[in-house]
């Protein structure tokens, strides 16, 4: 039997850590939940991550707005929306003040299971996310997560 390597990151600085471990955490929670997304309801990521999205809205959105706040690009935006209307899952309609523009929103049948896939992220994060995270864990990453979002000074 082969003896195992254990790899290290060797000597980076604290700050190349803490990028990996931003990365690795990211990496292993988004895994996770697409995984437990998919198996449940035949949902992966990405398509949970527009319908939360249209979930919160009150009304439907321009698919370019869409685009701004996911992690998606516009085509990647567009085909998912493709695949969701496919299941009757999200509805399209023209947009009243723009001729080429169309408006999505989720149907009755998208806000049930957007719920039902939202409880199955919730159960997902539960033990490795929620369990072992305080208040002040959330909090601290939090004002992390604000400080990175703002913009660049230059």
């Amino acid at each position: 039997m082969a003896q195992r390597t254990d790899l290290t990151l060797g000597d980076l600085t604290a700050r190349d850590h803490a990028f990996y471990g931003l990365v690795w955490a990211g990496t292993t929670l988004s895994t996770r939940v697409d995984q437990a997304l998919t198996r449940a309801h035949d949902l992966p990521l990405s398509w949970f991550e527009v319908m939360l999205w249209l979930h919160a809205q009150d009304r439907p959105v321009a698919a370019s707005d869409l685009g701004a706040k996911t992690l998606l690009s516009r085509s990647q935006v567009s085909r998912v929306a493709d695949s969701l209307q496919s299941r009757g899952l999200v509805e399209r309609a023209p947009s009243p003040t723009d001729a080429r523009s169309v408006r999505i929103a989720l149907t009755p049948e998208g806000r049930q299971l957007f719920a039902a896939a939202d409880a199955t992220r919730r159960a997902a994060l539960a033990e490795v996310f929620d369990d072992r995270l305080d208040d002040a864990d959330i909090a601290a990453l939090e004002a992390v997560w604000a400080k990175l979002k703002r913009p660049s000074e230059a």
